[in-house]
């Protein structure tokens, strides 16, 4: 009785008062393009990324997010002929090198699809969106991008799942069936980069919303714009590894400004592994990442959260979430992108 009454009010919180806020991705820094469509197109080949996210796993409905998302330029955005072009035989072409010879490459366009799938106990969204992106340099080391996407999510409501006190309460109507409502969704974004930083901003939701199963009633599921802000700096501690520090302000209408600070150690262009801290009145956690890139075009990423919520350690267990990365037409070799990390 006390997991199904915590449960309730987390739910409640989240899809009734909170208005819809995006699921939380604890690797953001893997594939900041799911959170800004700024990115489409970003690197030189075609970046495809599958991703599971287990939430609270203790907890019977709990939320579970999994989605698959693929981006890349529109024709070849790069012409490398300098000497980390190419993998070398015992040089570090994440090293120093890149920072002292790479160039930004010349203006191009870029796409990109998302299809995200978040399920939190009897309510699921579906969405499917679309981007597109154009990148243009400002100098030989730096270059920015603007980015657009649109698109619609599926909610639906399992009325068969819930059982009210009141068998007459009117609240989600006498349908026992799947509710379904659809809604359009509008984001943009700009990213700012080099080889060693990044800084973007964007704006989900841009289109507010709510979504009703039935008329006239008390509750409903809010869509409310989701601002992003996000910024980090590679720092070399010598010529095979490096460190790359990261912050993400997340801020949605009439609640606290959350804050997820993230560090990345790499080791070459092989392995890295980093912590992440979440600042959340509600939700805040902190976690471990580790993830290996295997061989030109295979990467993954896991990540395991613990809550530093006292109402969640209670009675939860803790969160799970695996990204895997696939490079396709890599032409150029790499097993890790150069304008993100």
């Amino acid at each position: 009785m006390k997991r199904l009454l915590l449960f309730s009010l987390l739910l409640l919180a989240k899809n009734i008062l909170w208005a819809q806020q995006k699921p939380y991705y604890t690797q953001y820094i893997l594939n900041n393009y799911i959170l800004n469509p700024a990115l489409s197109g970003i690197e030189s080949y075609i970046d495809a990324k599958l991703s599971y996210r287990n939430q609270w796993s203790g907890i019977d409905g709990a939320p579970v997010t999994t989605y698959f998302s693929i981006q890349g330029p529109l024709g070849s955005n790069e012409d490398r002929t300098t000497a980390t072009s190419f993998g070398k035989s015992g040089v570090n072409v994440r090293g120093t090198d890149l920072s002292a010879e790479y160039t930004t490459p010349p203006k191009h366009g870029g796409v990109g699809l998302q299809l995200i799938n978040d399920k939190t106990g009897y309510i699921n969204r579906f969405s499917v969106y679309a981007s597109y992106a154009y990148h243009m340099p400002l100098g030989p080391k730096t270059a920015i991008a603007l980015g657009f996407m649109g698109g619609v999510t599926n909610v639906s409501l399992d009325r068969s799942k819930i059982t009210l006190w009141d068998p007459n309460d009117p609240a989600i109507g006498y349908n026992n069936g799947e509710l379904k409502k659809l809604m359009p969704e509008i984001g943009a974004g700009v990213w700012l980069y080099g080889s060693q930083y990044f800084l973007g901003g964007s704006v989900l939701n841009i289109v507010p919303g709510k979504v009703k199963f039935v008329k006239n009633a008390k509750y409903s599921n809010a869509f409310a714009p989701i601002f992003f802000l996000t910024g980090g700096y590679k720092f070399y501690l010598n010529d095979e590894m490096s460190i790359l520090p990261s912050v993400l302000l997340q801020s949605v209408s009439a609640q606290p400004l959350e804050t997820h600070i993230n560090a990345k150690i790499q080791y070459e262009d092989l392995v890295w592994f980093g912590g992440s801290y979440r600042i959340s009145d509600q939700l805040g956690g902190i976690a471990a990442m580790a993830g290996i890139n295997i061989g030109k075009s295979i990467n993954i990423g896991y990540a395991y959260d613990i809550s530093t919520s006292s109402r969640l350690r209670t009675y939860t267990k803790n969160t799970h979430e695996i990204i895997v990365g696939f490079l396709l037409n890599n032409k150029y070799g790499d097993s890790c992108p150069r304008n993100v990390w």
